[in-house]
């Protein structure tokens, strides 16, 4: 068993990243909570986001992002059905997109459902908004039908 420094709860050095440097041969902090701290760092860090636009322009991760979109798509009918109709609207004129509701911007702006029964009723909010709403609020994810809200 050994200690995280980090969350402070004593977990089974399974529960811990290997590292050579260290006596034990392990981390410090938990996996649960490195995991965490990366991701935090992923959503906040422009260098970390721009190293990441760069890998998913690999032929291979566009055709892996292309089949775990099928996968998502399949899983999610009616969220899936609700982005195409808005994306049909804007391109068909009857929806205009709007600057983000949070920081003012005008370029890359999504719309946001709060339920996908009303697919038109969107919030716009631009792409790094949108995705620390979501890392913010993972109960505002979505992917739950309104019938179960």
């Amino acid at each position: 068993m050994k200690l995280c420094i980090e969350c402070g709860a004593e977990k089974p050095f399974a529960d811990f990243y290997a590292h050579p440097y260290t006596a034990d041969g392990t981390m410090g902090v938990c996996k649960s909570y490195h995991k965490a701290r990366m991701k935090r760092r992923r959503l906040a860090n422009p260098k970390v986001q721009e190293y990441d636009r760069l890998r998913y322009q690999q032929p291979k991760r566009k055709q892996t992002q292309r089949k775990r979109c099928d996968e998502w798509n399949a899983e999610h009918p009616l969220a899936y059905k609700a982005h195409y109709l808005v994306h049909n609207a804007i391109r068909d004129g009857r929806l205009i997109k709007q600057p983000c509701t949070i920081c003012g911007a005008t370029e890359n702006v999504h719309g946001h459902h709060r339920d996908y029964s009303k697919p038109l009723d969107v919030t716009w909010l631009c792409v790094r908004c949108h995705q620390r709403i979501h890392a913010a609020f993972p109960e505002l994810s979505g992917h739950q039908d309104s019938a179960a809200s």
